[in-house]
Order: structure tokens, then sequence, then C-alpha cells
């Protein structure tokens, strides 16, 4: 069974910090790209950062030069780092874990945390 479960979000004041956790299970986690998205209420879910098996990483605008992701291999896990988290950085935030072959795809999605910021 593949579990992706996230951990690490709660309340922060704008300014402040966040690091967010992926526990992945169930799947041979060094062959999958891995990434974090997100979702306010009432909008879309969008994409925040990723992660290439070869470690290359990739960012929304809005995360480029205030949000880091880094995952560990052995301990199959991905990570996003946040700093001067801002009111609209608000969200639940969902790890993603992706696998294409060919022309298969297999991807999957974490449960969420919510992220929230607020003074």
């Amino acid at each position: 069974q593949v579990r992706l479960v996230e951990s690490g979000g709660g309340l922060v004041q704008p300014g402040g910090s966040l690091r967010l956790s992926c526990a992945a299970s169930g799947i041979t986690f060094n062959w999958y790209s891995m990434g974090w998205y997100r979702q306010a209420p009432g909008n879309q879910r969008e994409f925040v950062a990723g992660i290439s098996m070869a470690d290359y990483t990739n960012y929304a605008d809005f995360a480029k030069g205030r949000f880091t992701v880094s995952r560990d291999n052995a301990k199959n896990t991905v990570t996003l780092e946040m700093n001067s988290l801002r009111p609209e950085d608000t969200a639940v935030y969902y790890c993603h874990a992706n696998l294409t072959v060919l022309e298969t795809r297999v991807a999957y999605w974490g449960q969420g945390t919510q992220v929230t910021v607020s003074a």
C-alpha cells in the first residue's frame, strides 16, 4: 500500500518559517520525482516545488528564494523548507509522487497538511 504522509504544518506568524516533511512508503522512492502542491480555499491546487530523481529542483515563481525542496532517498522523505512566510501562503500543502515511464504515469498524493500564516 502506497502512503505519503505529510507533517510539519501549523500556525506561523508572517515572516516566520515552517518545515514540511513527507514520508513515503510502498514505493521505490528513488525512482519517483517528488513535489509539493498547495490548495487554498476557493482556489485550484497549484504547484509549489519539485525535485527529480537526479535532485534537479524547480519552483513556482512565488516560492523562488523563499522555499527549498530537498529529498533523502535513504529515509524516503522529501522536505519543504519555507521561509519568509506570507498570509497568502496559507493553504493545505500536499506531497506528490510521480513516476513516468514511456507513456505510463503513476502518481500518488498525500492527505495534506494545513499551513496557516497569520498574526
